[in-house]
């Protein structure tokens, strides 16, 4: 790919400020209430659309056939099955080794992480219905792949990601996003790093302080089955094999080349000029500024290729094997957008750089889809619930 990520910071009027089609504009102007509350805090605000459903609908006129590229990959079971094989294999040799010792740390962090970074992401993509053809079956396969993870979460994971997928931005929606008071309280090089060593919390407590699921039948078996499966594990192993699960989790979340695509994936890192090529469609001119950016780089490998993100918010039906082909069919809509290639560098960045933090999201106040769940009714306009 031609195109790398700049490193000239993005003003936040720069969002407002780029123009968008009719179609995408939603407010020309803020309301008195809305410009105040946007000066108490230094987020990117827009009041455009998200741009994926724009792009989706400018590929699929200028490339019907992606849509060929829709559905399960049955590929994805046997690599659970693996990955979730390597992780009791890895708990149970480990079973006697001292919590400290350079094997037991090691193999948490080179293999546990890798792998349980890879199951967060078997997740993913069975959340999407894109394992197997049954949900039921996808929802049952999710809470195998959970096993190895040491904590139930495979239930809960489901519904706010696909709010995310449908509220993309919106605030008090997308649990995605650090709340104010995470972005005040770490904005320094200090705080950035203590996000980045400890992000997987934030990113499993945050939710519940946004808006809280209600209990349904799967959750109830994710978590039953969970509790089984370390109770046995405690039993039969030992407690330093559920230890060796709880670490790898921590881990894969953490100061591991792999977690950096929690913060590549939507953070805001520079102002991008796109150089657009003469075959690209005229709307791409009018698109608005970015909010998600890809990565292209090796660790792709090992994460259900999660680092072609425009690709899969553009097109979140197609899985993870089939991500490379939508982009080189679609290559046009791809080639100049901003994107990264280390997920090393960008948390590296991320921290040192005065003028990255986690202000640099694009939000939105209206808009968007809850999936799975309730809300209050202060929100900006009705939320379609989706069950």
């Amino acid at each position: 790919m031609s195109s790398t990520v700049s490193t000239a910071t993005v003003p936040a009027t720069t969002i407002d400020q780029r123009r968008t089609s009719p179609a995408q504009e939603t407010k020309p102007e803020q309301r008195p209430e809305e410009k105040s509350q946007d000066e108490s805090d230094r987020f990117f605000w827009t009041y455009t659309e998200e741009p994926h459903k724009t792009r989706r609908q400018e590929i699929i006129r200028a490339h019907p056939e992606v849509l060929k590229l829709c559905g399960p990959e049955p590929l994805t079971v046997p690599l659970v099955l693996a990955v979730v094989g390597i992780q009791i294999f890895c708990a149970y040799a480990l079973r006697e080794s001292p919590f400290f010792s350079w094997q037991y740390l090691l193999t948490a962090y080179v293999v546990g992480a890798t792998a349980n970074q890879n199951l967060f992401l078997a997740i993913h993509e069975i959340s999407h219905n894109l394992a197997l053809k049954s949900p039921i079956a996808n929802r049952l396969l999710a809470i195998f792949a959970n096993l190895p993870i040491g904590i139930p979460y495979s239930a809960s994971f489901r519904p706010y990601h696909l709010t995310h997928h449908k509220s993309l931005g919106v605030h008090g929606l997308d649990t995605d996003l650090p709340t104010a008071m995470e972005a005040w309280f770490l904005d320094s090089v200090g705080g950035k790093a203590f996000f980045c060593t400890f992000q997987i919390l934030f990113y499993a407590l945050r939710p519940m302080m946004v808006y809280k699921l209600p209990l349904t039948r799967i959750h109830a078996l994710n978590i039953a089955v969970q509790v089984a499966f370390d109770a046995l594990i405690v039993n039969y192993f030992g407690g330093k094999a559920l230890g060796y699960f709880i670490l790898s989790s921590f881990l894969a979340g953490s100061l591991h080349p792999c977690a950096g695509h929690f913060i590549a994936e939507h953070y805001v890192f520079a102002q991008h000029s796109r150089s657009l090529k003469p075959s690209q469609p005229e709307s791409a001119k009018l698109a608005p500024p970015p909010e998600t950016f890809s990565y292209y780089g090796i660790l792709n490998l090992f994460t259900y290729n999660v680092g072609l993100h425009n690709e899969h918010h553009d097109f979140p039906a197609i899985p993870w094997t089939r991500l490379w082909k939508l982009n080189e069919i679609a290559n046009e809509f791809y080639c100049d957008l901003p994107c990264h290639h280390s997920w090393v560098g960008v948390m590296w960045q991320f921290v040192l750089d005065k003028e990255v933090g986690l202000w640099c999201r694009v939000k939105r106040k209206e808009g968007g889809r809850l999936v799975g769940g309730s809300k209050p009714a202060t929100h900006s306009q009705p939320i379609d619930v989706a069950r």
